[in-house]
């Protein structure tokens, strides 16, 4: 829901990702709700490209765990916190992972489950294309960005709708997303996974699209010390759960997703540098060829050394951050209109009454 107060709000980010793939994924989902706290983004869409009803059920869980206090959006008719989960339904990645199977199956010691969802069927979930066309359409123009952290298989498909092109045209800033190995490198995952809908969506994304490559990820490895000191405010958490149950601990996750949340929402401070534009093409074995062009609409990330611990910091100190409980944005400005009138009719009450004089008798 967009805000509907007189303030522009923070930047909407529409998220989408293949969740239960690789551990970054949950880090990346935990990172965009510690930018949602401090208000400086607002999660307004999730999606998953895995056909896979626990990756769904695992990013409502992430939601509810964080964005029962700081996240604005609700249900149409306010009945509760937590966006629809929009899911893919091409049949393609859908096997179960333990950093989702765990989580979803851990039980209190009531035998209920520690990390209760709303997704147990096809029909808890959103239709991928009309969820992302809606969440744009919701959004102040230019006020929202792209986030993709998975295959391009939802965003390829939203292209297809009907005016959608002019719409993001007017609606989103631009994508940033994970996928490729820059200036040069092998075939990713990310790109070979579904090569048709990479190379729709460099073809025909009508704006700017910053690609953080295999490589960034793989230089800036999340510790997982943070995950043992820096998250233990709370007794059970899913984004630790996830990590301990993705490989053995201790290990440093690559953090090729978190990448992509952070250059999204602040691109202004300089973490990374920005290859010159030009444009991505997407070869038939997977790799990414990128072409210099004054008039591309495409960079890549290039990792600055010198930024590697300041990245590092930023990425454990907002994923491991504890909710920030707030009033809803709406209900923020709703409460300031209702203290003004409240404070009209005091004032009124308070005036001394006007006295008419009589009417003159004839």
């Amino acid at each position: 829901m967009q805000f509907q107060g007189n303030v522009k709000p923070s930047v909407g980010i529409i998220f989408d990702s293949d969740m239960g793939t690789n551990i970054d994924g949950a880090l990346a989902l935990a990172l965009l709700y510690g930018f949602d706290g401090k208000n400086e983004a607002r999660v307004v869409s999730i999606s998953v490209s895995r056909s896979n009803l626990s990756s769904a059920a695992f990013c409502e869980v992430v939601g509810r765990f964080y964005a029962g206090a700081v996240n604005g959006a609700f249900f149409a008719g306010g009945f509760g916190r937590n966006l629809p989960v929009g899911l893919a339904v091409d049949g393609k990645i859908k096997d179960e992972t333990p950093m989702l199977s765990v989580p979803l199956a851990k039980m209190n010691a009531e035998g209920k489950p520690v990390y209760a969802h709303g997704i147990h069927k096809l029909n808890d979930t959103a239709e991928v294309p009309a969820l992302l066309r809606n969440a744009f359409t919701a959004q102040h123009d230019q006020n929202s960005i792209a986030v993709l952290t998975g295959p391009a298989t939802n965003f390829a498909q939203v292209l297809d709708l009907p005016g959608v092109k002019d719409l993001l045209s007017r609606k989103c800033r631009y994508l940033s997303m994970t996928g490729g190995a820059f200036p040069d490198g092998k075939p990713e995952f990310n790109i070979k996974a579904n090569i048709p809908a990479a190379r729709k969506l460099f073809a025909e994304w009508p704006t700017p699209i910053v690609v953080s490559g295999y490589e960034i990820g793989e230089a800036l490895p999340f510790p997982a010390a943070s995950i043992e000191k820096d998250f233990a405010w709370s007794p059970a958490h899913p984004v630790v759960d996830a990590y301990k149950a993705f490989k053995p601990m201790p290990y440093d996750a690559p953090t090729w997703d978190m990448s992509a949340v952070l250059y999204a929402i602040r691109p202004q401070e300089g973490y990374f540098k920005l290859s010159d534009p030009g444009t991505i093409t997407v070869l038939d074995d997977g790799r990414t060829k990128f072409t210099p062009s004054a008039q591309g609409k495409h960079r890549y990330l290039i990792l600055d050394p010198t930024q590697k611990d300041r990245i590092i910091n930023v990425y454990t100190e907002l994923a491991s951050a504890k909710p920030v409980p707030r009033v809803p944005r709406f209900r923020q400005q709703q409460q300031k209109d209702k203290e003004l009138k409240d404070k009209e009719l005091q004032d009124k009450e308070l005036k001394p009454a006007e006295v008419k004089p009589p009417a003159p008798v004839e």
